[in-house]
């Protein structure tokens, strides 16, 4: 029996004040995680989290993801300690290797160790462990920790990957693992095998939660809603297309997508990309189109669905419509 949690997760490029408001919102419409991305060329999570954690006093609020490349793990486990507190215990940290580091000129080789490690540390310095750490890529000195109390000694941790490795490290380390830009069912069993994978007593199967989460555009036009999330998911296509081992996007969609980005023109990159294909890697339609696709993932296994960015026309509308049509269905 799955969880049927439902989160709703926002890009990094909304002013200030605008997470305050859209964490109340769905705070208010009984969803269970607030989460902002920290996606390449976006501005940071923390501080949207901060204001989501001041504006709220339920949900649970945590970046998805940090990546131990351009951050070092005491880093982040500073970064998300602070927002525990500012959250009393409302804090979960998400780790995964990143997309488009290579861009800025890092190569994320052996990204199981990295995160590996950085988990370690983390839990190391938030857990008062003052005995340091010696690993392949991180060290800690002995003595060093944290000058502060943090609200708790334990954070949850969620890893996000669609890797066989990385997500066997998730059932050895994790309390979740997040498959990001995916809507397809066939995918839940491929994640829960690579999960189980790495389980070992005496944890169990039931311990690590699988998340399912990619752009969602929802509007009483589906074809609009469709029409939108075409452009919206092009630059995750190019990402997430080649990793999913249950479907495969036709070579010449992937090279059209691609050479639109290439040339700046998204718009143009999401006209290439069929019904079929967007009904994999996004939740698009009307509200009862986007319930039938949160249904079926959670038919197939999924612990919790993941309704990211930009949500509708505008976030206000979509998330109206998510927490007044979708939800509720997803409760019944």
């Amino acid at each position: 029996m799955t969880r049927r949690e439902v989160g709703l997760a926002f890009q990094g490029d909304k002013r200030p004040g605008d997470y305050a408001r859209l964490a109340a919102m769905a705070e208010g419409y009984a969803a269970d995680v607030f989460t902002i991305y920290g996606d390449l060329r976006y501005q940071p999570p923390l501080p949207g989290l901060l204001e989501a954690a001041a504006a709220t006093s339920r949900i649970r609020l945590g970046p998805t993801c940090l990546n131990p490349f351009t951050m070092h793990p005491y880093e982040i486990a500073g970064q998300i300690a602070a927002l525990d507190l500012a959250a009393s215990g409302r804090a979960y940290l998400g780790l995964a290797r990143g997309s488009w580091l290579e861009s800025i000129g890092i190569e994320a080789e052996r990204p199981v160790t990295y995160l590996a490690e950085a988990s370690a540390v983390v839990a190391r310095l938030i857990g008062g462990d003052r005995g340091g750490f010696e690993g392949e890529v991180f060290r800690l000195a002995p003595g060093v920790d944290l000058q502060y109390e943090p609200q708790r000694r334990r954070v949850p941790l969620l890893i996000g990957s669609w890797g066989p490795q990385t997500l066997a490290l998730a059932g050895r380390v994790a309390d979740e693992a997040k498959i990001g830009g995916s809507t397809n069912p066939d995918m839940v069993a491929v994640a829960r095998r690579r999960i189980d994978a790495g389980i070992t007593a005496p944890r169990s199967a039931e311990d690590v939660a699988l998340v399912m989460g990619a752009v969602t555009v929802v509007d009483e036009d589906g074809a609009a809603a469709r029409t939108l999330a075409r452009r919206e998911v092009a630059m995750y296509l190019d990402v997430v297309a080649e990793l999913d081992p249950t479907y495969q996007v036709p070579d010449e969609i992937l090279d059209a997508v691609r050479t639109h980005l290439r040339h700046g023109d998204t718009p143009a990159a999401g006209t290439e990309i069929p019904d079929e294909v967007l009904d994999r890697f996004a939740f698009a339609g009307t509200p009862d189109q986007v319930a039938d696709q949160a249904g079926a993932l959670f038919a197939a296994g999924a612990d919790r669905v993941e309704f990211g960015t930009p949500h509708g026309a505008t976030p206000q509308t979509g998330i109206d419509l998510l927490g007044t049509q979708v939800i509720p269905r997803l409760r019944s």
